[in-house]
């Protein structure tokens, strides 16, 4: 049952016996998972003030967890939270000054970790790798692990193939990239909806954040505009040229989604590509760096030095994590400074080698390279971090806060 918490007003009020329902409509095969208005909350109240001063009421999930001096984070993938990985992740922070977790709740191919309470339109979605939420939950609130949700947006090949008509195709069938994954459409209120409804089950298990990810277009989508088929929805008409447009649609999805989740009390973050720190806005993916950062509570860049092409006057970055990391802190600081609120910085780092890059021998990322680009970020005044590393193995023996 949901419980809720009344917020801080000025009003006094007298309160009788309340009830609240959440209602979701997931109707029959095809149809997209659309979350209805909440019923409406109904009082017996005598008011010292008028209704505009009734309190608020917000999501308490019945956990008690608290925002770190700084976010120091690691990724773990549903696999690895709900299996065995999990008690030696929690031993990596307990051991060292990482005190938080980013956990796939909808991850890269569209699959939900956990099994929802409440009936989905797409089932094959569901892979239920976190049999135990509730327990993984009271287990990070016992070790004081902060609980991020990664909820992975627009790449779906799970929705794309069972909607179609919400995804990108090209003669008749769902368009894939090079590696064989399909997206779905940000111009798409539906996928928005549905992606959103995840979400608010994440802070309802308990998540004090909600981190967007693959908030974009396809890569290299600009190439690709004229060939593939998509619904342009509500902008099918609006006055830009296709990469305004897309700007557009990106923006407000972080926007509504934000908005959608008001009532939770979770920070929104999203994951955005480095680059677009540098840049007014990304032609093809739809990301605007600075409107994205203006409708979040923390921006997390995807700096990886090996996924730079030679940039900063660096020719090789994965070699030279230290100098990437410090000029582009410089950019970001610069671009950020310039909003009236900026959200907090909290930049994913690498913690993996780039074998692809190289034709001989692979440059290793190991202590020194990790300790390098923390280093840099603090230097430039950015306290938070996240470690990726796609299999979850971390390096061991780093200072993760190198300049005390």
């Amino acid at each position: 049952m949901h419980k809720y918490v009344k917020a801080a007003a000025g009003a006094m009020l007298l309160l009788s016996s309340f009830m609240v329902t959440d209602k979701v409509n997931a109707a029959g095969d095809g149809d997209v998972l659309i979350a209805q208005a909440h019923s409406v909350n109904t009082f017996a109240a005598n008011a010292y003030e008028s209704p505009e001063h009734f309190a608020r009421f917000t999501y308490d999930s019945g956990y008690d967890f608290e925002y770190p001096e700084a976010v120091r984070g690691l990724y773990a993938t549903g696999n690895s939270a709900g299996g065995s990985r999990f008690d030696s992740l929690l031993d990596l922070i307990d051991n060292t000054d990482l005190n938080s977790m980013v956990i796939d709740i909808k991850e890269d191919g569209g699959h939900i970790t956990v099994d929802p309470e409440q009936e989905l339109p797409y089932e094959d979605a569901i892979q239920e790798v976190i049999k135990d939420p509730e327990a993984m939950m009271e287990r990070l609130e016992e070790e004081g692990v902060y609980p991020i949700a990664r909820i992975v947006v627009f790449k779906d090949t799970q929705l794309a193939e069972a909607r179609p008509d919400l995804s990108f195709t090209e003669n008749g069938e769902v368009w894939k990239n090079g590696k064989k994954e399909a997206f779905v459409s940000p111009f798409q209120k539906e996928v928005w909806d549905y992606n959103v409804e995840i979400a608010k089950m994440a802070a309802e298990m308990g998540f004090q954040e909600i981190q967007f990810d693959y908030v974009r277009f396809p890569e290299g989508f600009e190439n690709k505009d004229e060939e593939l088929e998509y619904n342009l929805g509500d902008y099918q008409d609006v006055d830009m040229n296709n990469i305004k447009k897309r700007v557009e649609a990106v923006t407000n999805f972080v926007s509504y989604a934000r908005e959608e989740l008001s009532d939770y009390d979770v920070d929104v973050s999203v994951d955005i590509f480095g680059y677009a720190a540098t840049i007014e806005e990304t032609p093809g993916i739809g990301q605007n760096f600075s409107r994205i950062s203006d409708n979040v509570d923390v921006i997390s860049s995807m700096i990886y030095p090996s996924h730079w092409t030679p940039y900063f006057g660096i020719d090789n970055p994965d070699e030279e994590p230290y100098r990437l990391v410090d000029e582009y802190a410089k950019v970001e600081n610069e671009v950020l400074g310039a909003l009236d609120e900026a959200p907090v910085s909290r930049p994913w780092i690498q913690d993996f080698s780039a074998p692809w890059l190289y034709s001989g021998p692979t440059f290793e990322y190991g202590v020194s390279e990790v300790e390098a680009q923390i280093k840099a970020l603090n230097e430039n005044g950015i306290d938070e971090f996240l470690l990726w590393n796609s299999g979850n193995s971390y390096t061991e023996g780093v200072d993760y806060t190198p300049l005390d």
